[in-house]
């Protein structure tokens, strides 16, 4: 079962509620998105632990309904 796009933002967003999300659907197929998260809850983490913040917000998601995601992360530029 495919994941949409707006599923995977809300997730993010629950566990980021200040973060900015964008989601893309690479291949129009629902299995393979590319997300952009900017959150000042990445200020001072490595990009490892950014993805990893964003990965725990998907709850075991990943692999399963969500085959693929390319993230970017940043904190946001003051």
């Amino acid at each position: 079962m495919a994941m949409q796009a707006a599923e995977i933002e809300r997730l993010i967003k629950a566990a980021l509620p200040d973060a900015s999300v964008e989601i893309r659907d690479l291949a129009g197929d629902g299995d393979h998105y590319a997300a952009t998260v900017i959150s000042p809850a990445f200020r001072g983490k490595s990009r490892v632990q950014q993805h990893q913040i964003v990965y725990k917000a998907l709850q075991g998601r990943m692999g399963g309904e969500l085959h693929a995601l390319a993230l970017t992360t940043a904190a946001p530029q003051d």
